[in-house]
């Protein structure tokens, strides 16, 4: 590797900075909030949403079980 220089440096960030700044452009300038609500009324979701419920409830079950059991 070369020698690391303040000139160096300053290339590879501004290197950094336009292949940071291409890739968001190419995939647009959306966040999280774009995605909010994409599977409302999905029935696969609803069973998904289910079945974490169910994990959390034999989670917090165990949970007081075991805090009870102390």
């Amino acid at each position: 590797m070369s020698k690391v220089t303040l000139q160096s440096l300053a290339r590879r960030v501004e290197a950094l900075e336009r292949a940071l700044q291409d890739r968001t452009a190419t995939n647009g300038s959306k966040d999280w909030r774009s995605v909010v609500g994409m599977f409302a009324g999905s029935e696969f979701m609803k069973k998904v949403d289910e079945e974490g419920r169910k994990i959390r409830e034999a989670d917090r079950r165990r949970a007081r079980r075991e805090s009870s059991a102390e």
